[in-house]
């Protein structure tokens, strides 16, 4: 690597968007030079529908972007932009024109589960064996392709645009390519190609059978699927960038994370804490087929090299629990306050929160189930409801790691975390005790922006190998289990307690 290098990584989130400027220099090393994030409206036209703006998406990009390098300006002058790095959240479908690049309807978020109907007859009809089989992932509306099916449903008029081609589909981060090169791109990669439920994660492709299931008019209106590292295109008038920087690496977002702590070894997992929690764990070139509810899915391909596959658990609710408690309970005035109140108190075995506010995810795959608080009496205070949600969000990733355990049939050495949530340590401290293994925090926590800048550098070839990438990875803090015996029984109780609170919360949705 010579001198300084500066990629701006694009990390599009599901509530925010941020722009960070990172300079790489030898040793590898990197730095955060400037950081911008810019939140942008939900919308919620029915419950468990949920929308975005994809112009006020584009917006936030903008003004993201231009805070960012406006920043870095003033902090150190004038410097070269030698790449871009997208990261994104994932599933979310974007349909808009092909020439404009106009939305042609709000994005159905992959929260939405305004699919739901679709994904039960495709089931009942046979399908369910032959999505999970070619996709690795269930016939669920988390996904995308039941998503476009509803739309061209619910609008006939975005059929006929679709059929004649006019109109084209894609992930979020084909919706930002399109807009970065003016138009001139139409192109996605594997790991957000995998989420799908259109392409084949044994062959890399679209495939054919799948798109006559969720009914796909043309498959001319897809992205074409390149690698997730090298040269996608180069920014053209887009305004707030200067024309020619290449885009050259492009990942999803827990992909991105994945790679971000630096997982690229064969049994390596992370999780990340965001608005929802996503477990990942890295299994090579060698896709495994789950038999305990989680997903098979793609983490990346570089150039030249076959497909990389992951085994990922995703619980949908997680940062969002404490948006919930924080905006729709009134508990606390903001998230910080979680920490000194659930040290303060203790839950479960007596408590617990079931946060399924958005379904739940694996290893349990009810996506109509209900959030749920048991085990309330009078005496039952504030912070013991605080902790009982934290300790929700931690023992969704304990179901996660469990199962993940079973379909390797290797017990994890320790977990690699990431996200918001993750500067509360007492949630990590939770987390390592419940699990009952080692939790690593890193000293940059924008890990999903991080990849997204690794691969940007691999695609341009400041990088020669992921090997070459390990380094960059720095621990912040390690959070190690409680081991006596007391607290091991105390233990086995509150997650024996828990297993009972998700069932009842199942039973509650299907009485």
């Amino acid at each position: 690597m010579s001198s300084t290098t500066y990629i701006l990584a694009i990390d599009q989130g599901t509530t925010m968007t941020t722009a960070l400027l990172l300079a790489m220099s030898h040793g590898p090393s990197i730095q955060i030079v400037a950081k911008s994030s810019v939140g942008f409206p939900q919308y919620y036209p029915q419950s468990d529908w949920v929308e975005h703006d994809l112009t006020e998406v584009w917006n936030s990009v903008a003004i993201a972007c231009q805070q960012t390098l406006q920043a870095a300006k003033e902090k150190q002058g004038d410097f070269p932009i030698a790449s871009i790095g997208i990261t994104n959240q994932r599933e979310t479908l974007c349909i808009y024109d092909r020439t404009s690049l106009r939305p042609l309807r709000r994005s159905i978020v992959w929260q939405c589960k305004r699919s739901h109907a679709i994904c039960e007859q495709l089931k009942q009809e046979g399908h369910g064996e032959t999505v999970r089989q070619k996709t690795g992932l269930l016939c669920d509306p988390y996904f995308t392709a039941s998503k476009l099916r509803w739309a061209q449903e619910d609008a006939p008029e975005i059929r006929t645009q679709l059929e004649k081609g006019t109109a084209i589909v894609g992930t979020v981060d084909t919706f930002l390519l399109s807009k970065l090169t003016g138009g001139a791109v139409h192109a996605t990669e594997p790991s957000n190609a995998s989420r799908t439920l259109w392409m084949n994660i044994h062959t890399g492709k679209w495939d054919e059978e799948l798109l006559q299931i969720f009914s796909v008019p043309n498959c001319k209106i897809l992205p074409e699927i390149r690698p997730s590292a090298g040269i996608f295109g180069y920014t053209s008038h887009v305004g707030f960038l200067p024309d020619g920087i290449p885009i050259s690496g492009i990942l999803g977002d827990q992909q991105a994370a994945l790679a971000g702590q630096a997982c690229f070894a064969t049994g390596q997992a992370k999780c990340t804490y965001g608005t929802g929690a996503f477990l990942l764990r890295n299994t090579g070139h060698t896709p495994i087929e789950s038999q305990h509810g989680l997903l098979t899915t793609v983490a990346w391909q570089t150039p030249g090299a076959p497909l990389t596959y992951a085994l990922e658990g995703a619980s949908f609710i997680a940062g969002a629990a404490v948006q919930f408690i924080r905006d729709g309970m009134g508990w606390i005035d903001i998230a910080q306050e979680t920490e000194t109140a659930a040290s303060q108190a203790s839950a479960a075995p007596d408590i617990y929160f079931v946060p399924a506010l958005s379904g739940l995810g694996a290893p349990w795959w009810v996506p109509n189930a209900k959030g749920a608080l048991l085990g309330l009496t009078r005496s039952t205070s504030r912070n013991q409801l605080i902790r009982a949600t934290l300790e929700g969000i931690c023992f969704q990733i304990c179901d996660l790691i469990a199962a993940m355990e079973q379909d390797v049939g290797q017990k994890m050495q320790a977990l690699c975390v990431d996200g918001g949530a993750t500067e509360n340590a007492h949630l990590l401290q939770i987390q390592a005790n419940f699990a009952g293994i080692p939790v690593e925090r890193p000293q940059n926590l924008d890990t999903t922006a991080l990849g997204a800048a690794l691969f940007a550098a691999l695609g341009l070839g400041i990088f020669a190998s992921l090997e070459e990438m390990r380094t960059i990875r720095a621990l912040d803090r390690t959070f190690y289990p409680q081991q006596d015996e007391p607290f091991l029984q105390l233990r086995g109780q509150q997650l024996g307690g828990w297993k009972r609170a998700v069932q009842a919360s199942i039973r509650f949705t299907q009485d």
